[in-house]
């Protein structure tokens, strides 16, 4: 259900896992290249699968409870990827041949992960709120 808030910051997850990473590079090398997360595996078999979660996520809406906990599995594969990402960068500082700049694509599984949680706390929200309509009954 589009209406929901949960399912709008799910979507605004996808846009970022989904579409985004396509465009913004995670790093620019010194020679003008950039640097995406297509050309290490590992990245996207990461992605691929957050976004998976995303999408599975917001078509499962009735099961909120399987939604809360692809929510959570979610958080854990983008703090994976953001540990990468910074270990990938501590490595690799802007002083070697390297790498030489750091690109916004690096940052994007920090705000997923802010919107993941902010969509957990709106589907824990619908929870409660139908259990409390439950105990009236």
């Amino acid at each position: 259900m589009i209406q929901r808030i949960q399912t709008v910051y799910l979507a605004l997850v996808f846009i970022m896992t989904g579409i985004l990473l396509f465009f913004l590079p995670l790093w620019t090398l010194n020679d003008g290249k950039a640097y995406y997360f297509m050309q290490n595996q590992i990245y996207t078999i990461i992605l691929g699968l957050s976004t998976m979660l995303t999408l599975v996520s917001i078509i499962s809406f009735k099961k909120r409870q399987n939604q809360f906990v692809m929510g959570r599995l979610n958080i854990i594969l983008n703090m994976i990827l953001l540990g990468l990402f910074v270990y990938r960068s501590l490595n690799l500082s802007g002083e070697t041949p390297a790498v030489s700049e750091k690109g916004i694509g690096m940052f994007l599984p920090v705000l997923a992960i802010v919107f993941l949680v902010l969509a957990n706390k709106a589907i824990k929200r619908d929870e409660d709120l139908v259990k409390s309509v439950d105990r009236l009954r």
